[in-house]
């Protein structure tokens, strides 16, 4: 496996300030960030380090050189949107956005690219499905056209008062992902997978693992700790901002040898990479940093990084 970090920490910092940042850090890859240059919509939303909206050969290649001087590759490309916002046009400026978030993925030469299915939060599941197949049967031929895996984030998108009652992502449960796999079966649509989503819905994060281990596109390692005390005031019908805290790696309730044990069992050897939206280190940029520097030592621990050698398998 591969150790990363997600770039979106690191807002202010330029792709060559990210890519050396990582090299001299330890980490071996990054997945980068491409939300269109514009204000972002909310937390970690809106980061620029690769700009796709028009990104000819020789930008892939003035990115290439950034990461080649830096000795650190690209896990994937990252753009998460609601491209099945109710607002038809919204949706239709996201799903515009992760073709171009595909092209550039190939350009690259890489294989991978990471989102959101998105969803209508007012909707029931079965009233978004019809949405959801016309909108991504099309897009997971385009990535097959490419040879790009696109990786779907299991997170809800349900913590805000805007996200209820049904958040913005269909893809959070094991049942959900059978059926979007049953009806778009091509192995170019996986997850990415984030066991911190499962545990604050009170679910096993091993087991889909092992079940959907050839679905394993991309793994994001952020830890997350439920508050008992609080969860006893406020039930599990609260936002889970309520009751749950997003941590670094090793401050939450994953068990992270069981994990990536597992990950190993199923034969994973691609990217891991570190999420840090824990706010005790949002502070400044060097409590940031200092967030990247402590989640690469912990995980040390568990990662035998085999490096770029398999970056793009």
């Amino acid at each position: 496996m591969q150790l990363g970090f997600v770039s979106a920490i690191l807002p202010e910092f330029s792709l060559a300030e990210v890519a050396k940042f990582a090299g001299e850090t330890g980490y071996s890859c990054i997945e980068l960030m491409c939300w269109p240059p514009s204000k972002a919509e909310r937390r970690y939303a809106g980061v620029t380090h690769v700009d796709v909206t028009d990104f000819p050969p020789s930008k892939a290649d003035e990115v290439k050189g950034i990461m080649a001087d830096a000795g650190v590759s690209i896990s994937g490309l990252g753009y998460y949107p609601n491209p099945l916002a109710p607002d038809l046009e919204e949706a239709k400026r996201y799903v515009d956005h992760i073709r171009k978030v595909i092209q550039a993925t190939s350009l690259l030469g890489l294989k991978r690219m990471n989102t959101f299915v998105g969803r209508d939060w007012t909707k029931s599941v079965d009233d978004n499905w019809p949405r959801f197949i016309a909108t991504w049967k099309p897009l997971v031929k385009f990535a097959e056209d490419h040879g790009v895996r696109i990786g779907i984030e299991n997170c809800p998108m349900l913590f805000s008062k805007d996200e209820w009652p049904g958040g913005k992502n269909l893809a959070t449960t094991p049942s959900i992902w059978r059926r979007m796999f049953d009806d778009i079966p091509s192995l170019n649509f996986g997850l990415n997978y984030d066991p911190s989503h499962m545990i604050w819905q009170h679910m096993d994060y091993l087991k889909p693992i092992r079940e959907f281990a050839d679905r394993l596109v991309h793994i994001h390692a952020k830890d997350v700790r439920i508050d008992h005390h609080k969860l006893d005031e406020v039930g599990i019908l609260a936002h889970p901002n309520q009751y749950h805290t997003p941590k670094l790696p090793g401050l939450g309730d994953v068990n992270w040898g069981q994990f990536f044990g597992t990950l190993g069992d199923v034969g994973y050897r691609g990217p891991v990479c570190v999420e840090v939206e824990d706010r005790a280190y949002e502070g400044t940029v060097e409590s940031r940093k200092a967030s990247l520097k402590q989640s690469a030592v912990y995980l040390r621990n568990f990662i035998r990084d085999q490096g770029s050698i398999y970056a793009d398998a």
